[in-house]
């Protein structure tokens, strides 16, 4: 599969011509400092998925999206910045932030997806998938963190 051919990809690239085109109007200053760095993490993100999409080796891959993943986070941690700052609304913020989780939910997917092509004593998220019902039990692992001795 090429990396075009992830949603998630696709949506990290439309995010980052929209952080591009945000960033242009910021304050003269910030434009090499804040609005750089925002850039930078925002093409980082899906540029990391490309990096590694054609590797042989699944932990390679996987090291890419938890790359990307980290990436996605930095730039949200950018644009929190720029509204602190007052260069955007709360608005814009959550809206961005609202888009970059979503990424970041596909991201978890997906890694979780290429985890399931490891020998299962050597993976590091739990990726069974029980056919109990839904709903709380006190047993259930947190979602989304590495479980110990599975």
């Amino acid at each position: 599969m090429d990396v075009e051919d992830l949603e998630v990809y696709k949506k990290l690239c439309q995010l980052h011509i929209e952080v591009c085109d945000l960033t242009h109007s910021w304050p003269h200053e910030e434009r090499y400092e804040l609005g750089s760095q925002a850039r930078r993490s925002s093409n980082s993100s899906p540029a990391q998925l490309a990096e590694k999409n054609d590797d042989r080796h699944i932990r390679n891959k996987i090291e890419g999206v938890n790359r990307s993943r980290g990436e996605a986070a930095e730039t949200i941690h950018h644009l929190y910045m720029a509204k602190l700052k007052g260069y955007i609304k709360e608005k814009v913020y959550l809206e961005f932030r609202d888009r970059y989780k979503e990424c970041i939910r596909m991201l978890n997917g997906l890694e979780k997806s290429l985890e399931r092509n490891i020998p299962e004593k050597d993976r590091r998220w739990q990726v069974k998938e029980d056919s109990a019902g839904y709903g709380p039990t006190d047993d259930a692992p947190s979602i989304g963190w590495p479980v110990e001795g599975l």
